[in-house]
Parts: structure tokens; sequence; C-alpha cells
């Protein structure tokens, strides 16, 4: 199974490149699990790329060239934006927002306060002032200068997803699962007005103040462009596809990228709100991130793949797919056997089968049967994995995954997930017994 998917692994890099070389297409490939946000920084020379892996990458645009990796997280991380000064920020699935030092790599604050996934992330003009949201129902404001947290605004019912800050730094609007958005004055932190509201909890935005438009994407699929004056709806591109996971305006503000959790990307020109490509960018799965260039001529986007994929539009209609060769969480081939199978919907995101780690997540499965619980050299396990006098044997495997690692391991970094079936749970155990024999505890 390893061979098998490490010639898939090299089939598809080769595949790529002959790709990128023949269409000017790019892939920005080192994460050891999805991309789940992109950002482009202000000057233009680099993309930051956030990860399930726990990090962010930092690509050079002119070259290719490996990444830098920030590393301070400790969980997936969900969003990242540059911030002025060289500087940037990101949250995760710690509940932590991280400012950077970019050019050296190295955290300087950390932000703590939410008791939720950070999803979402947006700075003043100036770098001064941060904003994030989380699903705690909050939104946070930060002084990037000191760390300090000035205010927690608490009107949303439910998580909140995402959150922009008008460039006059007077207003600042948030969208979250209650299916509205939110527009706040930023000088006693009130809600003024309710600008949109929605039947199903709102994902993502995109604010273009000259034009005098926000646009939205939300669960069911809606993605919409309302008035800031007036709130009144001027555009509505749904497609009927679900759920609206990821948008990005071009730096000229006359373009906007919409991706989808059904792999899809589309391209509007906003003056008119006309379709200009509408393009399957992944055969599975979703696009998490988007981002342009800073021409505007071409996207970045991310999804269910290890890497980022750089596409000119005029080169949409016939270029890669993401995850074309890569694992797939959704449809695992047919041929796959089930053990096989349960592996690769429920832990390849973040484990591998060998002793190399490879960036995920998770630390490597080898010699896993007989291993204490959080005996992997070097990897940064949580509090509750360091605690435990656990031995990971059948026993204990099937209980993780029959009620949940959240519940039989409760503070886990793992993802909350089970499997209900008995016969499922042993077909993995025994897939696991296999193939994770031939390592040794690294």
């Amino acid at each position: 199974m390893i061979a098998r998917l490490a010639a898939l692994g090299l089939a598809a890099m080769c595949w790529v490149a002959a790709s990128a070389e023949a269409e000017d297409i790019r892939t920005f490939n080192g994460h050891g699990g999805p991309v789940k946000a992109i950002a482009l920084l202000s000057n233009g020379g680099a993309i930051l790329t956030a990860s399930f892996d726990n990090s962010v990458g930092v690509w050079p645009m002119e070259e290719d060239g490996p990444a830098r990796w920030l590393e301070a997280h400790d969980a997936a991380v969900n969003a990242v934006i540059p911030l002025s000064g060289g500087r940037a920020a990101s949250g995760g699935d710690d509940f932590n927002v991280v400012l950077w030092d970019v050019e050296n790599g190295v955290p300087l604050r950390h932000l703590m306060g939410h008791t939720g996934k950070v999803m979402g992330l947006s700075a003043t003009a100036d770098g001064t002032q941060l904003a994030s949201a989380s699903w705690d129902g909050t939104v946070r404001i930060w002084d990037t200068a000191t760390g300090t947290e000035l205010a927690v605004l608490n009107d949303h019912e439910g998580p909140v997803n995402a959150v922009i800050w008008a460039a006059d730094g007077a207003r600042l609007y948030s969208a979250g699962y209650d299916g509205t958005v939110l527009e706040w004055a930023t000088d006693d932190w009130a809600v003024s007005r309710r600008l949109a509201t929605h039947g199903f909890g709102i994902n993502v935005m995109a604010l273009n103040e000259t034009a005098g438009w926000l646009a939205y994407g939300a669960l069911d699929g809606g993605t919409r462009a309302v008035d800031l004056v007036t709130g009144r709806q001027l555009s509505d591109l749904t497609a009927g596809r679900r759920p609206i996971l990821s948008m990005a305006q071009s730096p000229d503000g006359t373009r906007l990228a919409v991706g989808d959790g059904e792999g899809y990307i589309m391209v509007v020109e906003t003056p008119e709100w006309r379709i200009l490509r509408d393009f399957r960018a992944a055969r599975h799965g979703p696009v998490w991130a988007l981002a342009f260039t800073a021409a505007g001529t071409a996207v970045i986007a991310g999804g269910i793949a290890d890497e980022a994929f750089l596409w000119p539009l005029d080169a949409l209609e016939n270029a890669p797919r993401m995850a074309t060769l890569q694992r797939d969480f959704h449809t695992p081939p047919e041929d796959v056997a089930n053990g096989e199978r349960q592996f690769l919907r429920k832990c390849s995101i973040c484990h591998t089968l060998g002793v190399d780690g490879a960036r995920r997540a998770g630390p490597p499965l080898a010699g896993l049967f007989g291993r204490k619980a959080g005996a992997v050299t070097g990897y940064p396990y949580s509090d509750a994995i360091r605690a435990l006098d656990l031995v990971w044997t059948e026993a204990t495997i099937d209980a993780l995954f029959d009620v949940g690692p959240d519940h039989y391991i409760p503070g886990t970094k793992m993802p909350m997930q089970r499997i209900s079936a008995a016969s499922d749970r042993a077909d993995l155990i025994d897939f696991l017994k296999r193939e994770t024999a031939l390592g040794v505890v690294p």
C-alpha cells in the first residue's frame, strides 16, 4: 500500500510539473495536510499558506523554491493574513492567534483569549489593530503592538466565521452561523446595523468599499452581493453547489473568486457581476483557500491536496485538477479494501504509516501497537496525551474510535470523529497492524 501511494505521488508530481511547464501553472508543494488559507504578502513577493499540518508556509513568488515554515500552532491553521512592517497573523484550531515576524520566521506574540477555533482574521490598514473571528461566538479586537485585548464582540448567535475591517477603520463587518452580516461601529463597538440576513450560516465575505458592495458565501451555496449603503441585493451568483468555503477579491477589486465544497472555482467580473470562469478545480473535495496574484490575472487555490496551485485565468479550462492523483478522503478507489478505506477517510489526513511524519498534523504510526501514547520523540503532544498511562492496542484503538477521541481522551488535539460500525473498526485495526508493523518507534 505504501509503495502504491509513493508511486501515485511520484506520478502526480511528474504530471503536474509537465502541465506547469506547458500551461505556466505553478504548484507550492511541501505541506503535510490540506491547505486551509492563502494570502499574498503586501509587496506581492511571497504568498502565505496555512495548513491542517499546523504550519504556515512562506513561498517566493518570483521563482520556484522551498517554503520557509512558521511553526507555533498546536493544531490546524485556518486563517492567515499579512500585516504591515513585514509581519503576519495566523489563527487556528488551537484557539490561538499568532503574530509573526515573517522574514525571521519567529512568533512575536500569542494572542490568547478565544475558547473556540479561530476561523477568520482582518487588520486595520495600518496594522495596529487585529480582529479575530471564532467558533466561541465572539469577535475579539487586539492591539498588535502590545497584544492587549481591546474588545470582545458577542452579538452573533453561534460561531463566527469571517470578519473584515473597513479601510478607514471606522467600521467592522462580521458573519457567522446565525446567517447574519453585522456592521460594527469601532468607536464604541456597538452593532450599528444588520447589513444582511441569510437563511443559512455564512462562511466567507469580501468587501469593496470603492464600488460599494459586500459579497458573502453561505452553507447552502448562496453567493450574493449587497449594497453597502442600503443592503439591497446587487447580484445572486448562487450556482447550486454547497457549501461556499472560500472567497477572494483581486487587488483592483474588479474580480471575485468563489470556491465551494464540490471543488469548483467561479471567477466573476464584479462591475457587471458577470461570470468569467466556472472551473472544477478538484475532482473530489473542497476548495478551502483562494487568493489572487498581485496582477489579478491568476488565482491561487488550496484544498484537500497537500499543495496550493496557481492558475492563470486564461488557462483554467485546461488546468490540472487539485488532488487528481492525491489521496481522496471522500471517494477512495473501489478496489481499496475496507481497512485501508477507513484509514484514508479517518486517519491519513493527520498520520503517515511510516517513520517519517511528513509534516502531518499527527505523529507517524510506525510501531504503533504496543507503544505508549505520547511516546514519539519530538512530536508536540497535548497535555491530555502526555498525562495518559495508555498503550495503543487493539482494544484501546477500538475504544478510541467507538466513542470518539474527544470523549476517550478529553482535551486531545485529535479531530472529533467516530467509526460507528464494529466491523469497520476491526478492519481498520487489522490494516494498521499490518502496515505499521514494519516500522519502529521514531
